[in-house]
């Protein structure tokens, strides 16, 4: 029930948000230089690797020239990239990876594997699920920039954020449910325009 629901709303919303994402990817592609997708690999179901889909918000091979965090005074950001990361525009291509199957409309958000290889022995059940577009940690900390702030925040990740976004995805893949991925869509949704607890869904950790 889960795939096909995932199967059925993510080729919708690829048909229904196509002009918005052709639009995205002419900007894109104009205004710096580099591809209009960042395809990143990241650690899917069972640890298996797969591209990530989105567009591309800072300069090619960023990773490379910092580090996987983001902090909100990045050089590495392009100026229309710090624009679509606001609004979560740069997410929308990941409804490819939801059709495709490498990803779940709902699940634990994917990681690279500089984090997925340190999991403990229960940390490791993130992996036996899709991972998603949105989740509790995604709903939690919904403004990441910010809340890591400025300066080599890649520390402050790995030892303050990593360890909770950790404990919510474990809730999710131990609680997952029908309804509660409906109620972290609502959620999500309502989040990108403002809006907060609209289902009083419990997202502390």
């Amino acid at each position: 029930m889960k795939r096909l629901f995932d199967v059925i709303i993510s080729l919708l919303a690829i048909l229904v948000l196509f002009p918005l994402l052709l639009m995205i990817a002419v900007v894109v592609k104009c205004t710096s230089r580099g591809s209009v997708f960042y395809r990143g690999v990241r650690a899917g179901k069972y640890g298996v690797s797969f591209r990530i889909f989105k567009f591309r918000t800072m300069v090619e091979d960023a990773e490379n020239i910092g580090g996987f965090s983001t902090s909100i005074n990045d050089s590495r950001l392009t100026s229309i990239g710090r624009i679509l990361r606001k609004y979560k525009l740069d997410e929308l291509p990941q409804f490819i990876n939801v059709f495709t199957g490498d990803m779940s409309l709902v699940g634990p958000r994917p990681q690279v594997y500089y984090y997925t290889n340190k999991y403990n022995k229960e940390e490791e059940l993130i992996l036996s699920i899709r991972p998603g577009i949105t989740d509790l940690a995604s709903l939690y900390f919904s403004d990441m920039d910010n809340t890591l702030g400025a300066g080599d925040v890649s520390e402050k990740y790995e030892l303050e954020i990593e360890p909770v976004k950790n404990l919510l995805r474990l809730r999710y893949v131990k609680d997952q449910s029908f309804m509660l991925d409906v109620r972290i869509l609502i959620e999500t949704a309502f989040g990108i325009m403002g809006l907060k607890n609209v289902t009083r869904l419990n997202i502390t950790p």
